[in-house]
């Protein structure tokens, strides 16, 4: 997987400057497929995990949550099982492809209730069934003039 990982983000650096404009119809169909995602996990849908690939990688906000597909769902069993696991709203996406669109890369900006503005990223693959999130990671946005209080209360807690 780290081979793969790697192989990607070498390909869209040689690529990315290229094809930053993608396909506007490529581009809303991303849009739709990512915001379903999120609004599976807003409606606790178990179908959230299925927009997963299997090899699928989730990396959250705390340095402990690195997860495949199902390690993840499995640690998200509890909060599925309420009416709303979490809710992430983007209020901005920038998307890019590779030229037959077969590698998708996005970036997001997402307003959240309960972490205030966060950022991620996601890389997905298009299959012959649709799209599938290989990649995604999920930090949370903290503003400049607050990143040495934040450094020091991270500090604290090793």
């Amino acid at each position: 997987m780290k081979r793969f990982l790697a192989a990607a983000f070498l390909s869209l650096g040689l690529l990315g400057a290229a094809h930053a404009a993608t396909d506007p119809v490529l581009t809303r169909q991303v849009n739709a497929f990512v915001d379903e995602w999120h609004d599976d996990a807003a409606n606790a849908r178990l179908a959230y995990f299925d927009k997963i690939a299997a090899d699928g990688v989730y990396i959250g906000t705390d340095r402990t949550e690195l997860w495949k597909r199902d390690e993840f769902k499995a640690w998200a069993k509890k909060p599925f099982e309420r009416k709303s696991a979490w809710s992430f709203k983007a209020t901005r996406r920038n998307v890019y492809s590779t030229p037959d669109g077969a590698l998708i890369w996005f970036d997001e900006l997402l307003d959240t209730p309960n972490m205030g503005p966060c950022m991620a990223s996601g890389v997905i693959r298009k299959t012959a069934k649709g799209f599938e999130i290989v990649h995604y990671q999920l930090s949370m946005a903290v503003p400049n003039e607050v990143a040495g209080q934040v450094t020091k209360l991270i500090a604290g807690q090793k």
